[in-house]
């Protein structure tokens, strides 16, 4: 029994973490009424749902075009159907099935299943995240400016502290990212991919925000979404569900002003947004998994990110 606990201790404190923040989240609810939460989910225009959802989907096509550049750059011939597949089925992956499988891990194993490069395809993985790492630490700043005054010396500590994991996954990244150092230019289509999957949440968030009757700057919006970022990379639940809508809520109250309803309100359904686009990976899911428990019996497939 010691054993599973010591060998489970990280996913024993992400399922506490998230029963913790959805604790919070329905305090919070009781706090601010639920007729209130409930109303300002009314004042959303049908209209701009569709918009917020095509903006989701041009982001999730950048996520897609992201990485098939890194691909292509690194030697590997896979073609943007099966690209845009796998890093489907990595998103569903991550929503759906966060205690079991890792949306990388998923990816990689699929790469692997049409013959392509295991390193290779593990290190275009890594780049990947690097450069949507690097997105949001170009946005962070703006963040910070905004939020200086709440950010007291503890806190802010505490959450340069809470980037040490990032910080040693960039070191770790560093050395796997050689091949893309010698062609910058691949470097900077997939950072500019990187910046239209962000540039459609913030305007998403901008959107959704000005049908609840508040107004934002839009910079503004970009820097707390990416300090939310951050936060949420902190280890301590799964996927981030609860984490990520207690950060942004908290911000956008006390930061940028809006009443707590709201934020939360927006903070629910930018996350209904990141579930529902990836809902298309669970047509390549099945093939996947049935082809990763096939390796699994011969040899595990190595949890290259923690």
């Amino acid at each position: 029994m010691f054993e599973w606990l010591t060998r489970n201790r990280q996913r024993i404190l992400q399922w506490v973490g998230t029963i913790l923040a959805f604790g919070l989240l329905v305090v919070l609810l009781e706090n601010e009424g639920w007729q209130e939460v409930t109303a300002a989910f009314g004042k959303v225009k049908p209209m701009d749902l569709f918009w917020v959802a095509l903006l989701f989907l041009i982001a999730r096509l950048a996520t897609v075009g992201r990485w098939y550049v890194l691909l292509r750059s690194g030697g590997i011939d896979m073609s943007i159907k099966d690209s845009m597949a796998l890093t489907f089925t990595s998103l569903f992956a991550s929503n759906f099935l966060p205690t079991t499988v890792g949306g990388d891990v998923v990816r990689l194993a699929g790469a692997m299943q049409m013959g392509f490069d295991r390193a290779v395809c593990l290190a275009s993985i890594a780049a990947d995240r690097l450069i949507g790492l690097l997105g949001m630490t170009m946005v962070a700043p703006v963040g910070l400016a905004y939020s200086w005054n709440i950010l007291q010396t503890s806190t802010l500590s505490s959450f340069l502290a809470f980037l040490k994991k990032p910080v040693e996954f960039l070191k770790r990244t560093l050395s796997v990212f050689g091949i893309w150092l010698k062609k910058p230019t691949s470097i900077l289509v997939s950072l500019f991919f990187a910046w239209i999957n962000m540039l459609c949440l913030f305007a998403s968030i901008y959107i959704l925000v000005g049908d609840l009757g508040s107004h934002v700057s839009f910079w503004m919006i970009g820097g707390l979404w990416s300090l939310t970022y951050f936060i949420t990379l902190i280890p301590i639940s799964i996927n981030g569900y609860g984490v990520q809508e207690l950060s942004f809520t908290f911000l956008m109250s006390n930061v940028a002003g809006l009443a707590p309803s709201v934020s939360l309100s927006v903070a629910v359904l930018i996350r209904a947004y990141f579930i529902l686009s990836s809902l298309p990976g669970a047509f390549f899911l099945p093939n996947i998994l049935s082809v990763m428990a096939e390796q699994k019996k011969a040899t595990s497939l190595p949890d290259a990110f923690r």
